[in-house]
């Protein structure tokens, strides 16, 4: 009776991958966007990506030490993983002390407010983002263009945050199709003002660290389905709904919507559907469950492109669909090992 079957609280490590290996990974599959966004961005590219990673592992220390009174968890990866995101989600022309306040928001009210790891039920990075955009607008949409800005001279606190919109920035190709909508020009001219489809797919585009190549952001995709970290139904079921919906849109009034491959290669949907959307710990259990959760974000991101007040709806159509799986897994629940129906019984 000496060897006693112990039951401990969730969750469970039933594989030869934990926490660490599972956060490397993903931060392994953001690489090579990330050293793409250093070459069209320079130094703000690096600047960001530094200070928002340092500083949310900073904060997880600190409240994991001070107000958890628990042992560190800064080395499961989670924070720094967190901190990248942040900054793939911010233009690299974002000043120092606003990165500062996003890390610390995402970190602080988006995860340990909930209990630390795997008790959040909103993506932190997500959180920090949306804060920032609310409260600082003008910095947050500043985006520089792609490949002019290696050698521009950075600030750490610019004296004027109008001084952030000059030659080098320009709006996203999302921003130009909006406002040019709102003009009322037609979506072919507009298409004439913005990247083509290819440059898009390539990442000669402004916009965010994470904005800038679909194609590198697919192959970190791949890898991570190839390891088994994530599962294709939130990315399939995001992508899949995106190209339907905007493509009925498109059928209807091309003239007034984008094509489904525009609104695939710009913003932020393939970050949010590969790397966000599948966060463990804000995404739906089951694979019925994750394909709703992924059909409901990409309705909701095409709805706020299109008749939202922002240009951009992946940010907000993630969170919102966060808040619906506690419902979505209540409905959605994965069989009990050994249950019977109750129709079988009888």
């Amino acid at each position: 009776m000496d060897n006693k079957l112990i039951v401990s609280q969730s969750p469970h490590l039933h594989a030869k991958d934990n926490v660490r290996k599972i956060m490397l990974a993903v931060i392994i599959a953001l690489l090579p966007s990330l050293v793409l966004s250093f070459y069209f961005y320079g130094i703000g590219a690096l600047v960001v990506t530094l200070f928002a990673v340092f500083f949310a592992v900073f904060f997880e220390w600190i409240f994991v030490k001070v107000f958890l009174k628990k042992e560190p968890t800064i080395w499961d990866g989670s924070a720094a993983l967190t901190g990248l995101l942040l900054a793939f989600n911010v233009p690299s022309n974002l000043p120092v002390w606003i990165i500062i306040i996003g890390a610390f928001v995402a970190i602080g009210v988006g995860k340990m407010s909930f209990g630390g790891l795997g008790q959040n039920p909103f993506n932190p990075a997500l959180v920090g983002r949306v804060f920032l955009l609310i409260s600082f607008p003008v910095q947050m949409t500043s985006w520089p263009l792609a490949g002019s800005s290696r050698f521009v001279n950075w600030h750490f606190f610019p004296h004027d945050p109008q001084a952030l919109v000059d030659g080098f920035t320009g709006a996203t190709s999302l921003g130009v199709m909006k406002e040019g909508l709102k003009n009322g020009d037609a979506m072919a001219g507009i298409m004439d003002k913005i990247p083509t489809h290819m440059q898009m797919f390539y990442g000669q585009m402004g916009g965010s660290l994470g904005e800038i190549s679909a194609l590198l952001l697919i192959l970190g995709g791949i890898f991570l389905l190839y390891r088994k970290i994530i599962t294709w139904h939130i990315p399939g079921s995001i992508i899949l709904t995106t190209v339907v919906f905007s493509g009925i849109l498109w059928l209807i009034n091309p003239q007034s919507y984008a094509d489904p491959l525009f609104h695939l290669l710009t913003g932020g949907l393939m970050l949010g559907a590969i790397y966000m959307a599948t966060d463990y710990s804000s995404s739906p259990m089951s694979n019925t469950g994750k394909i709703i959760f992924g059909i409901g974000i990409a309705l909701l991101t095409i709805i706020i492109r299109n008749w939202g007040a922002y240009p951009e709806g992946v940010s907000f159509a993630i969170l919102i669909m966060n808040a619906f799986v506690p419902l979505i897994d209540r409905q959605f629940k994965p069989k009990l090992f050994g249950k019977v129906e109750k129709s079988k019984q009888s």
